[in-house]
């Protein structure tokens, strides 16, 4: 770029240059010339107002004269010009070798007087200035080109150190952040640069959280698999085949729901992930569920403030939003779960609350993050993941909805109705 930068400076330099020099030395060869014309009028004018001088015309190196009758015959001088009418003309005349500019003036006894001066001198000029701009060129364009090879290094030097830093930048190493010292577009982009690392970075650091939990996580019901059969190996009379089926499959559901989930998450994690949207009835979805836990339950259900609402989503994945709030409800509540449902200011309004102890308001953010358990739900008898919310909260985002905890163990979902 430094280089394309340079050669396109020096080339539109010199174009310039040598335009303006054409156009400088056609002005000053006119200038001289216009210049030469009006001595040649001076001093043809002068000649025809002397009649001494007229009658005795005298051509010299720097002057031809020429004296014409009334009748249009040379009676004096050079008899080899013409005359030139009223206007000053540029000519070669025969036997001299160069052009002369020639201007006539009337006599008031009739006839007129023609008098030739030389453009050597305008010549000689011109090409003069021509030879300076030829020499000068060279020397410009020198000089534009080295200016603009060390202004342009300067300008660039900042990108350079841009680029080697990012170039260093690898997968452990995401904490490193380019120089942004300057105020001009370079030093915008060196902070565009650090706000994509700042990203790149806690997108990293979720991820091997993640990795993280996920790998505790899935350690857990294996440890309890393998502990349990081990002990049943060694002591055979102290288990029945049973029990540990009975363990080993308890175990392996809370496995399957768990690697359920982390697929589920993954889905949603990837670029261009799209929602299959149909109209949904959401009040269909809570009723089902209500009659779920009921079934499964010995909780009262309350389903008396559900009324109609409808949006345009994917229905699998709101019937497992539902799903999972109704769940974490079951898990904490003491003896009943409310469903609410209503349209409010162009949003389905959906709330799930239960009778537990409830959230405190210093944790109810980061109950929708993954592998978040409270106080109360980290019991893994109670067959909490840590990830039910945090889908949930994914669904909604996916809708363009909101979530929020109203009250101590109310959760209150909004999505837009269908435009």
């Amino acid at each position: 770029m430094r280089l394309k930068v340079t050669l396109l400076a020096v080339l539109v330099v010199g174009i310039a240059l040598v335009a303006g020099g054409s156009v400088l030395t056609a002005l000053l060869g006119s200038a001289l010339t216009d210049q030469v014309c009006q001595d040649a009028r001076a001093r043809a004018a002068q000649l025809a107002a002397s009649p001494s001088a007229a009658s005795r015309p005298v051509s010299t190196s720097r002057e031809l004269v020429q004296l014409i009758d009334r009748s249009g015959h040379v009676i004096g001088g050079d008899p080899k010009l013409a005359s030139p009418g009223s206007e000053c003309v540029r000519v070669e005349p025969p036997g001299h070798g160069e052009d002369f500019v020639f201007a006539a003036a009337s006599i008031t006894s009739g006839g007129e007087v023609v008098v030739g001066r030389p453009l050597v001198d305008v010549l000689d000029s011109t090409q003069f200035v021509r030879r300076i701009l030829a020499a000068g060129l060279p020397l410009m364009l020198l000089i534009v080109g080295g200016v603009t090879w060390v202004v342009t290094g300067r300008m660039l030097a900042p990108v350079t150190a841009i680029r080697r830093e990012v170039d260093e930048i690898t997968a452990t190493e995401l904490h490193r952040r380019v120089p942004a010292r300057r105020a001009d577009e370079i030093g915008r982009l060196a902070t565009t640069m650090n706000r994509m690392l700042d990203r790149l970075q806690r997108s990293h650091e979720a991820q091997q959280r993640f990795v993280s939990d996920a790998s505790h996580e899935l350690r857990s019901p294996i440890a309890a698999i393998r502990q349990h059969t081990e002990v049943a190996q060694a002591h055979p009379g102290r288990t029945t085949v049973d029990e540990l089926a009975t363990t080993v499959l308890a175990e392996d559901l809370r496995m399957q729901c768990l690697v359920d989930d982390l697929l589920l998450l993954a889905r949603s994690d990837e670029a261009g992930s799209e929602l299959r949207c149909t109209p949904v009835d959401l009040d269909d979805l809570v009723f089902a569920e209500a009659r779920r836990l009921r079934s499964a339950t010995s909780l009262t259900i309350d389903t008396t403030a559900v009324s109609a609402g409808q949006i345009h989503g994917d229905e699998a994945a709101l019937a497992r939003m539902i799903h999972n709030l109704a769940d974490n409800a079951a898990r904490h509540a003491r003896s009943g779960i409310g469903f609410g449902l209503c349209e409010s200011d162009g949003a389905v309004v959906l709330t799930v609350s239960d009778d537990g102890p409830g959230i405190p308001p210093g944790d109810r953010a980061r109950v929708f993050d993954r592998f978040v358990r409270l106080g109360t739900a980290r019991s893994r008898d109670s067959g909490g993941t840590g990830l039910g919310l945090a889908i949930v909260a994914d669904v909604v985002r996916r809708h363009r909805g909101t979530i929020r905890i109203t009250g101590p163990a109310t959760f209150e979902t909004r999505l837009p109705r269908p435009g």
